[in-house]
């Protein structure tokens, strides 16, 4: 499998247990003190590292920094947007496809050298 594959593989299933750690106790924790949230997010972030630590250094091989971290963000909001849509229920909005119209720039310019 080729490295840039790999690591786009290994972000996504990162982004995913990110995600939900970052923001899925808003919805199921609100209740809850804030350290109890912090507690089960630190639990799915011990995950997402698993995932990711792994994913950059495979990454690195073949991309430079900067593209890695282009790469994360890119990964980051394509998993967020259905998150936010389909399991936080927010509205979709205009501004998304501005975002990632933004994000196709970003990608142009580093990965312009390749």
């Amino acid at each position: 499998m080729p490295v840039v594959l790999k690591t786009v593989l290994l972000l996504s299933v990162s982004n995913v247990f990110m995600t939900f750690a970052w923001y899925a106790h808003l919805k199921n924790l609100n209740d809850k003190p804030w350290y109890i949230a912090a507690l089960l997010s630190w639990g799915i972030a011990l995950v997402e590292y698993l995932f990711q630590v792994p994913a950059n250094r495979i990454g690195y091989t073949a991309l430079s920094l900067p593209q890695l971290k282009i790469l994360q963000e890119v990964i980051s909001l394509t998993v967020f947007l259905p998150f936010a849509i389909f399991y936080m229920q927010q509205p979709v909005k205009l501004d998304f496809l501005w975002a990632g119209l933004c994000l196709v720039g970003a990608v142009y310019f580093m990965f312009r050298t390749i």
